[in-house]
């Protein structure tokens, strides 16, 4: 019995494998997406969150030059461990939530690395100071479904985030670690 594959099959298979790899995710899913964050206030580790933001993005891995990407962040929905917390940190030496309510990252390039890591560079807008940033990323295919993790440190100071008392370095720290993962699912 002869097992070799017929000419036909083959090339059906070999035109068919592109095909199956061309997928564009562009549905942002923010009920599985999270934004997270770790400062350092008197050198204690604080952990907090934002509770509400939103993306638009298209990415295809056979194409990651041709990305777009865009997050805004609801400043006023952090959650930096107390409602304490949370109320200082909106009023003006902070976020000044009140003038400023949204935070917003634009993407300007993707990079691809190696294998499924890349190198995002955008522009980070917050209290009206524009910076550039640029942050590692891991892109996971699960089904029809990619999720996008990195982290970056991010400085405070080059927002003007914690002025006037909190501008002390050693009282809160300059250097924030950022932790994100957004999952995009496939136009259907």
């Amino acid at each position: 019995m002869n097992h070799a594959p017929r000419p036909l099959a083959l090339l059906a298979l070999l035109l068919a494998a592109p095909a199956a790899q061309a997928i564009e995710f562009t549905q942002f899913q923010p009920a599985k997406s999270s934004l997270s964050f770790i400062s350092k206030q008197m050198n204690v580790p604080v952990e907090g969150r934002f509770t509400s933001f939103r993306g638009k993005l298209a990415f295809d891995p056979a194409k990651p030059a041709a990305a777009r990407a865009e997050l805004e962040i609801d400043l006023a929905s952090i959650d930096a461990g107390s409602k304490d917390a949370n109320d200082e940190v909106a009023t003006k030496a902070w976020f000044n939530t009140r003038e400023y309510p949204l935070a917003r990252f634009v993407a300007t390039t993707v990079k691809p690395l190696d294998g499924n890591r890349y190198e995002l560079t955008g522009k980070m807008s917050i209290k009206g100071k524009t910076r550039d940033l640029v942050t590692p990323l891991t892109v996971t295919q699960e089904g029809n479904s990619a999720i996008f993790d990195g982290a970056l440190v991010f400085k405070r100071a080059d927002h003007g985030i914690g002025d006037g008392i909190w501008a002390d370095f050693g009282t809160v720290a300059n250097e924030v670690q950022i932790k994100f993962r957004i999952v995009a699912s496939a136009a259907k």
